[in-house]
């Protein structure tokens, strides 16, 4: 592990003179950070508090961990999530994992800032559908807040909805999961995985495969967009709904394949509850559809290759992040 250090230079009426030193894994590229919310300490604390705060929604009954649950990879075990007044979502809940390096966010790609992300998930009718005015007028009345603000921004910093999103998007960057059997192996441990996933990790990688094509990198996602043949129409058209290009019709965003063990159901809309669906569907090659991925073909894996690329998959699994006390409500 190497830490990265993030200085903050700007001076104390912007912001404290603080400096944040955070772990981040062998292997992984710098923390990115933006250089209009600096990361400190105060500021990931406030964070937590504010992800665990069920006050940012608005009926009071909604906070971004009930949609985000640690011990599943931050994400949620329902098909789609619930939000205020009952109202269900249209997509299911991804993981929050290494969410600082994605570059582009919501399964569309919608946000293309963390900030902008978790602003969209508080203001929308499906999730915590909180009036900004009202939030920041609760936050400002609370003299714990009004505390952390302080020390996370600068001594005369009011609470409010924007500096809240600031403070929840520091605590997400925060969010790193690179401690698995995988990384361990990779970093030079040969035991930590077995002949089984050795041989699942081999074919992940191969020609017949060809998963590590879209599943690549430290954080096993090219952050691309793509259909997989799950539909012959889609009435959900995914990145159309960003770009409007006929192309782009049924294509969503790579997710990362860290700690998938925990984060089913898998898929955008949450169509396959185990690992097992999720590679019989790659194995049969999917559906026809005219954006369908070309790389999306019958694979025609044997039961030990597909046993195989599970036991592979399930040693992405970081038990240390999933039980990090640190990101455990406050």
């Amino acid at each position: 592990m190497v830490s990265v250090v993030v200085l903050i230079g700007c001076t104390e009426t912007q912001q404290p003179d603080t400096t944040s030193n955070y772990p981040v894994p062998k292997g992984f590229p710098d923390l990115v950070v933006p250089t209009d919310n600096p990361l400190n300490d105060a500021k990931i604390e406030l964070g937590k508090f504010l992800f665990y705060d069920k006050k940012l929604s608005s009926d009071n009954n909604i906070a971004c961990s009930n949609c985000h649950f640690q011990k599943y990879g931050f994400s949620d075990t329902a098909i789609v999530s619930t939000g205020v007044s009952g109202e269900n979502g249209t997509r299911n809940s991804p993981g929050i994992i290494n969410a600082a390096w994605n570059g582009i966010w919501f399964w569309d790609g919608r946000a293309t800032s963390l900030e902008q992300q978790i602003r969209g998930a508080m203001t929308s009718p499906r999730e915590m559908f909180a009036d900004t005015s009202i939030i920041s007028a609760r936050l400002a009345k609370d003299t714990m807040y009004q505390r952390m603000f302080a020390n996370s921004f600068n001594k005369q910093t009011i609470p409010n909805t924007d500096l809240a999103i600031k403070a929840i998007a520091t605590f997400c960057r925060i969010l790193i999961s690179g401690n698995s059997r995988y990384d361990q192996y990779t970093n030079g441990n040969t035991t930590a995985l077995n002949e089984q996933e050795k041989r699942g990790m081999a074919l992940f990688n191969s020609e017949k495969t060809r998963c590590n094509s879209c599943h690549n990198g430290f954080n096993f996602t090219d952050n691309q967009f793509h259909s997989l043949g799950l539909h012959t129409h889609y009435y959900d058209p995914g990145r159309f709904n960003v770009t409007g290009l006929d192309s782009d019709v049924g294509k969503f965003k790579t997710p990362t394949l860290r700690n998938i063990e925990v984060t089913a159901p898998y898929m955008n809309e949450g169509l396959f509850s185990t690992l097992d669906q999720v590679i019989e569907h790659y194995n049969s090659g999917g559906k026809l559809f005219r954006n369908k991925d070309s790389r999306i073909v019958p694979l025609n894996l044997t039961s030990q290759e597909k046993a195989d690329l599970i036991a592979f998959l399930k040693s992405l699994t970081d038990t240390e992040f999933l039980n990090n006390p640190k990101f455990i409500s406050p």
